[in-house]
């Protein structure tokens, strides 16, 4: 049975579709004020392994993302600037522009990560008529109301606004220091925010209460919808939003349609550098660009995040990485020397020990044990290729399809491996070893395969 952890019950509860074989799926896209870092990514990567485990077990996904390029402030408290605006001045080009630049960025990132692009990309600039039309329908429900600066959705009119992130409303009401302005509750968020009378904003449009631009959390409710429904199978993000915007989402939700959103919230925790969590404002964040940079593949990556539970924190540190790097290519080397057979099955048992671990859950690195004992097996290799490959339609490494960057080998480096060849002709094991252990001296490790000897570049 195939069942996954819903923040909103908080439990593990089995997967139910709503609709049959059709599964809906929204996951929470990126601000694109700039460049998305490995810990963004590694949400990314947890949504994949769950749309391919979704696709593993015959459901026919339709997976929507949305882009925020406008209404995303600088405070979770509806104060301080635009991100984008902000962006803009940092970079010296028009928001319009680093939008287009960020979100290529982010999705070249996607591509080198393996991870699948949605089916539907969504823009909040491109769907501004649904987002009125949204608040449009609070509105007339009396949900919201009017200060000097905006439109507000009033949380005091859902009887359980807060429940995702289980808040206390009454505490925060009672200790309240939040920046309340006009706002009548601290939880209360702006749904329209007024362009101030003094400037030009890049991005504003006309709505029926003044000039201005959406607030960040209506443009999940309002596309979700569009393309969804105003109930569908699942809706993921990081732990980030589970106090703030997600909560947002469900009670705008519930405020027009009378639902939750989503049947199952699902959240990626943090990773964490030097044991504090990565991110922007921190300073401390690094890029897909930043490894490759170092000498690391972007699949590395990708298989570093499988080794930890999508909820559990990660912490990322260089010698872990390099620990990763080195694991994946044992990993590759192995599938490497397993030829392709046409008429070997892939093992039923591993298979279905595999799809156990990753249908509790996305158990990925039980998942990963599994394929370790799957490479230790006896089993024939043609058999082995085909298990591998049943494997990464979850995994997503391209194991049986990764080939050894070709490298020129030294003359000096070739003598060693000729001479160690020959010692090992002549059951010369020492010598063979010592042989083996100069090459890693010049650069070079040698990996005995079926095929002989291969000798890659340490890097």
């Amino acid at each position: 049975m195939l069942r996954f952890f819903d923040t909103y019950t908080r439990t593990l509860r089995d997967f139910e579709p709503l609709n049959g074989p059709a599964v809906g799926m929204y996951t929470c896209g990126p601000t694109v004020y700039d460049y998305a870092h490995i810990g963004n990514l590694r949400t990314y990567i947890f949504e994949d392994l769950l749309r391919r485990v979704l696709v593993f077990n015959g459901y026919a996904v339709k997976h929507v993302m949305n882009i925020t390029d406008v209404g995303h402030l600088t405070s979770d408290a509806d104060s301080g600037e635009d991100r984008m605006e902000k962006g803009s001045r940092r970079t010296g080009r028009s928001a319009w522009e680093i939008a287009a630049m960020y979100t290529e960025a982010f999705q070249a990132d996607l591509r080198r990560l393996n991870i699948n692009e949605p089916h539907v990309w969504c823009r909040a600039t491109d769907h501004i008529a649904e987002q009125i039309d949204f608040i449009r329908e609070i509105e007339a429900r009396s949900f919201t109301y009017r200060t000097s600066d905006g439109l507000y959705f009033d949380t005091s009119r859902v009887d359980d606004y807060g429940y995702l992130a289980r808040l206390n409303t009454e505490g925060l009401q009672a200790g309240a220091r939040v920046e309340m302005a006009e706002k009548r509750h601290p939880t209360d968020f702006a749904l329209w925010k007024f362009s101030a009378p003094e400037e030009k904003r890049q991005m504003e449009w006309a709505s029926p209460w003044g000039t201005g631009f959406p607030g960040w959390h209506i443009e999940c409710s309002a596309m979700a919808a569009r393309y969804l429904g105003p109930y569908f199978d699942i809706h993921c993000g990081g732990e980030d939003h589970i106090m703030v915007h997600h909560p947002n989402e469900i009670a705008q939700t519930q405020a027009r349609h009378g639902t939750r959103l989503a049947n199952f919230w699902m959240h990626g925790y943090f990773l964490q550098i030097d044991s504090s969590r990565m991110g922007k404002s921190m300073g401390n964040f690094l890029r897909v660009q930043t490894l490759i940079d170092e000498g690391y593949e972007p699949l590395v990556w990708r298989f570093f995040c499988l080794g930890a539970h999508y909820r559990s924190k990660l912490n990322f540190n260089w010698e872990a990485l390099e620990g990763a790097r080195a694991a994946l290519n044992r990993l590759r080397a192995a599938v490497l020397g397993w030829p392709a057979d046409a008429a070997a099955a892939p093992d039923a048992a591993f298979v279905a020990r595999f799809t156990d671990a990753v249908n509790d859950d996305l158990n990925l690195p039980r998942a990963l044990a599994v394929t370790w004992e799957l490479v230790r097996s006896d089993l024939p290799s043609g058999v082995r290729h085909a298990t591998m490959g049943v494997f990464d339609r979850i995994l997503g490494l391209d194991l049986l399809t990764w080939k050894p960057e070709a490298v020129a080998i030294p003359a000096e480096v070739q003598a060693v491996l000729d001479a160690r060849a020959l010692a090992r002709k002549e059951r010369r094991w020492a010598d063979a070893d010592a042989l083996r252990a100069k090459a890693r001296d010049l650069g070079f490790e040698i990996e005995d395969t079926p095929q002989g000897q291969k000798a890659r570049k340490v890097t």
